[in-house]
């Protein structure tokens, strides 16, 4: 007699009874919600003569987004807004926009980021709720979490691998280490694009608006 065939996974029902205050289910993305002001970010970039630092000045908003559900997943988040001068300027040096996300059930950690030189990235990793450090990897070519460039940065600067650790402290603030892993053309070994800075909290969230209503 042949075995009975396995149940279908149930891919679409959505969980219930749903907690709508993001703000209280962030897990290791709790201090970082709010507004937040950085002025010592460090910036050491690819140049023709060699790498070069470069000083810079951030500003980042994260904002609790509502729940949101894929079927049976659940995740929540806060949005992002990060801009960027160097010191003293006021021309955009960098700016990036996407999500941070939360998924209780699996532990994972998601971060997405846009950026204005046609490029797009999902790093990941699994992380304890009540994780004070933790790290997250993209990677060129993944199926998942991984990282899609406009023609002209896949062949000229294309980044193989996008690393963040982020580090939140006892007083409050908050900080991150970036190493974007870059093979630029013409150059035998890979480029480490590194980025850090310590942000301070200038403004608090603003609730989600379930949490709102």
């Amino acid at each position: 007699m042949s075995p009975s065939p396995a149940p279908a996974r149930d891919i679409y029902t959505e969980p219930q009874d749903v907690d709508y205050n993001t703000l209280a289910n962030l897990g290791p993305l709790t201090g970082m919600a709010g507004i937040w002001q950085g002025e010592r970010g460090l910036d050491v970039k690819p140049k023709a003569q060699g790498p070069k630092k470069q000083a810079y000045v951030e500003r980042i908003e994260l904002q609790p987004i509502d729940p949101t559900t894929n079927g049976p997943q659940l995740l929540y988040g806060l949005r992002y807004h990060t801009h960027i001068t160097k010191p003293d300027q006021v021309k955009t040096y960098h700016e990036q926009v996407g999500f941070w996300l939360w998924e209780p059930a699996t532990s994972t950690v998601i971060h997405t980021l846009t950026i204005p030189r046609a490029q797009i990235a999902m790093a990941a990793g699994v992380v304890a709720p009540d994780a004070k450090r933790f790290e997250l990897v993209a990677t060129q070519g993944a199926d998942t979490y991984g990282i899609c460039s406009a023609a002209f940065l896949h062949e000229a600067f294309r980044t193989t691998e996008f690393r963040i650790t982020v580090t939140i402290n006892d007083d409050g603030t908050w900080g991150y280490e970036e190493d974007t892993v870059m093979q630029i053309l013409g150059q035998a070994e890979p480029f480490h694009h590194t980025d850090r800075n310590l942000l301070r909290k200038v403004a608090e969230p603003t609730p989600n608006p379930l949490a709102r209503g």
